[in-house]
């Protein structure tokens, strides 16, 4: 299986598709920070907020490489469930890797300061909360991003449907009250926890949140990868 991941993200490399994603991040990222600086927990909130479609899209294209009649043969080649496994974990180690990126940019820019009131967060407990937003986005990016994907959609029109509607409804929905929050994943709740209040009871509620959508999310990839056959 690991060779299948390292074959994954090599074809992700290769191929050059893995620019689009990261150009894309890197402007969001730019013009995020372009405005002043901001301290590091508010700034990753909102870091994380962005970010989130940019993780699932590259999911989409890192799934979507592969040919249909190459992922057949991984099939059977490690097994139904380790194929699918490794997508995940490429996925996953490919949208740490844009996470990384996200936590040092703005301090390459000087997007971010040090604490300036005696209210604000030190910048050790900042970059843990901002560490924090950014992982609590990568699992549900990266379901959303394969729910998105070919194998999963059939057709291109549903799988950009899918990726459209995912990232601008969680905002959406994020910022809305009238209407079920639970229906997206708590992008944007995140990004007010970590710019207010972070008591613990919080982050392990949206913490649990945030893995309860992933793990429905995931649950519509697989029995989706199963009708398409």
């Amino acid at each position: 299986m690991i060779a299948l991941v390292r074959m994954r993200l090599a074809g992700l490399l290769r191929t050059g598709r893995a620019l689009a994603p990261l150009l894309a991040g890197l402007v969001v990222l730019g013009t995020l920070y372009g405005g002043g600086r901001a301290q590091p927990d508010e700034a990753y909130g909102v870091s994380a907020v962005v970010l989130f479609p940019v993780l699932a899209w590259q999911t989409k294209i890192l799934l979507d490489v592969e040919p249909d009649v190459q992922r057949r043969l991984a099939q059977v080649t490690v097994g139904v469930a380790r194929e699918r496994l490794a997508g995940f974990v490429a996925a996953g180690v490919a949208a740490l890797v844009a996470v990384a990126v996200a936590l040092i940019f703005p301090w390459l820019v000087g997007g971010v300061t040090g604490p300036v009131e005696p209210e604000h967060r030190s910048i050790p407990v900042g970059l843990a909360l901002g560490l924090w937003a950014h992982l609590l986005a990568v699992p549900a990016a990266v379901a959303l991003g394969a729910l998105a994907s070919r194998a999963s959609a059939g057709g291109a029109a549903y799988g950009v449907a899918v990726l459209a509607l995912g990232g601008v409804g969680a905002v959406v929905l994020g910022l809305s009250d009238s209407v079920a929050p639970w229906l997206a994943p708590p992008i944007m709740a995140t990004a007010r926890t970590t710019a207010g209040d972070a008591a613990a009871l919080t982050l392990l509620g949206l913490t649990g949140w945030a893995l309860a959508w992933s793990t429905v999310v995931v649950g519509g990839y697989l029995w989706r990868r199963r009708a398409q056959g």
